[in-house]
Parts: C-alpha cells; sequence; structure tokens
C-alpha cells in the first residue's frame, strides 16, 4: 500500500470516532515513529510503497485507536517540553497545561537567581508520574538539587527510565503522600500536580483518558476534592525554606476554594493563574 492510500484507509477507519485534525496528528506521529518520514513527505512521496510487515503493524494500530487507546500508549512514548518522556499505563500523559506550570516555576527560580546566584536550590515534585515536571526542571535549570515523590512503584520505574533517557540527575522516592508525617528535608520550592477530578467529573472526561489512563493519578472523592492539597500544604507548612515557594496545579473549578484554604493554613502572597485555555489553573503561595 503507497503512503497515500494508507491516509485514505487510515481517514475512513476513524472518522467517526475523531475530529478530523486529532486523525491528522494520529497520522503524522505514526508515520514519524514508524516509517520515519515527515509530514511534508505525504506530499512529496504519495507513492512511497510501506512495507508489508509495518503495514500490518499500522492496521493493528489503527484497530487499538479504534478502541480509543491513546496514541502516547500506543507509541510508549510522548513530548513535554520539547522533550522525549516514555509512557504507560501507569502514568499519566503530561499535558500542555503542566508545561505552563513548569514555566511559571522557571521563571520564579531565574528571579530568585537574580537576588542569589551561588546558592544551590532545592526542589521537590510531589506525584511525579512520568517524571515530567522535575525533570523539565533540570533541563533548565542550574545549580540546582531535584527530588521527587510517587506512591506508585511502577509510574517511579518510568520516571526513572525517563531521567535517564534526558540525561538529568534527580532523586526519586516512593512515598504515600496521604500518609507521609514529614517529607525527606527542606526545599525551596514544592511543586505538585497531585490528582484532582471529582468522580463528579467523569462526564466531562473522553473515553481515551476515562477507560486507559490511572485513576490512581487522576481522581478523588467529590466530598473531600481538596484531600491531597491539605496534606501537601500541611507538610509544605514545615519543610518549605525561608521565603519559600509552593506551586500546585489545581482543578479549575477549584481555584476559589483551594486559595480560600491555603489561607485558612496560613500561606500568603498567593496567586491564582488562568492557564491558555482560560481556566483557574494554577496558585504560587509561600508561607
Amino acid at each position: 500500500m503507497t503512503l497515500q492510500n494508507f491516509r485514505i484507509f487510515f481517514n475512513s477507519e476513524l472518522s467517526t470516532i475523531y475530529p478530523k485534525t486529532e486523525i491528522d496528528s494520529f497520522f503524522f506521529l505514526l508515520i514519524e515513529a514508524k516509517l520515519n518520514l515527515q509530514r511534508i513527505d505525504t506530499v512529496l512521496k504519495p507513492d512511497f510503497l510501506i512495507d508489508e510487515s509495518i503495514l500490518s503493524e499500522l492496521k493493528s494500530i489503527v484497530k487499538r485507536l479504534q478502541k480509543e487507546e491513546p496514541i502516547q500508549y500506543i507509541l510508549g512514548e510522548t513530548e513535554f517540553f520539547s522533550l522525549p518522556f516514555l509512557v504507560d499505563e501507569h502514568t499519566l500523559i503530561p499535558r500542555p497545561e503542566t508545561e505552563e506550570l513548569v514555566e511559571w516555576v522557571i521563571n520564579e527560580v531565574q528571579e530568585l537567581r537574580n537576588k542569589n546566584q551561588d546558592k544551590k536550590l532545592t526542589i521537590l515534585d510531589i506525584g511525579t508520574g512520568t517524571g515530567c515536571i522535575p525533570i523539565s526542571l533540570a533541563k533548565n535549570l542550574n545549580n540546582v538539587s531535584i527530588s521527587a515523590i510517587d506512591v506508585s512503584s511502577e509510574a517511579l520505574k518510568k520516571a526513572k527510565q525517563n531521567a535517564l533517557l534526558n540525561k538529568v540527575d534527580i532523586t526519586f522516592f516512593e512515598i504515600d503522600i496521604l500518609k507521609a508525617k514529614e517529607l525527606p528535608k527542606n526545599y525551596d520550592f514544592i511543586i505538585s500536580n497531585p490528582p484532582y477530578v471529582r468522580e463528579l467529573e467523569k462526564v466531562e472526561i473522553n473515553n481515551n483518558i476515562l477507560q486507559n489512563e490511572p485513576h490512581l493519578a487522576l481522581f478523588v472523592d467529590d466530598e473531600n476534592p481538596l484531600i491531597f492539597y491539605k496534606k501537601i500544604a500541611d507538610l509544605a507548612k514545615n519543610h518549605l525554606t525561608e521565603n519559600g515557594l509552593l506551586f500546585f496545579e489545581i482543578n479549575q473549578y477549584l481555584g476559589k476554594e483551594t486559595v480560600e484554604m491555603l489561607q485558612e493554613k496560613g500561606f500568603k502572597n498567593i496567586e491564582l493563574k488562568k492557564d491558555f485555555s482560560g481556566n483557574d489553573r494554577m496558585i504560587k503561595a509561600t508561607y
């Protein structure tokens, strides 16, 4: 089958499930990963003949996409902050909104650097998953010591692979943060993108996420949706250095409630920030 004919087949098989833009995105990711071809090659090489063995693999991938399995899990990788990350069913797929949180942290670190060039800053990421937050920070910051925590040993296995892949040094801990009485040490920056989707919000979640991504890393009880934020805030009070900063990615519907919780716990200089879609998504605070 030629590249052009495969694209026609690909579109027809998926057109009732996904929008055109998403199908195109899947197609270009696939031909790059499996055929080592670029987007422009669909124009320059429409008659490129796909080897039968690879075509068979591509058709099996189409079947998996028809079942709404995420393309990132099928390929076993994704990109975050322009870096490669391995992913599997034990890890959440990194989101673009989280890139904005990383950018915010980098800006704050650099601002602090302007005041004190020599200090080695300590950073902790809680609920690290793929390790996308600490690894992206490590690739973009100098003179920092970065640690990361997760409750899942499988997620930590993938995070360690990603640290090796991106050639950065991260210290990983397997800790259930809800049971933790203290953190490993004190930190200048504590960051977390914990589970925050309420059970009642499942109706808003696409099937490809709902049926494939780890619920442990996604959902919280409707009655106590801020359970992770409260616990991490309590730990941060005792483990942030003087003028240290706490960063959260948050549920877009609970911005006001999260700010009020932090105020009640004594945090100050609380800043609630919107993401590129205009939703309340990030918080910064000091203690």
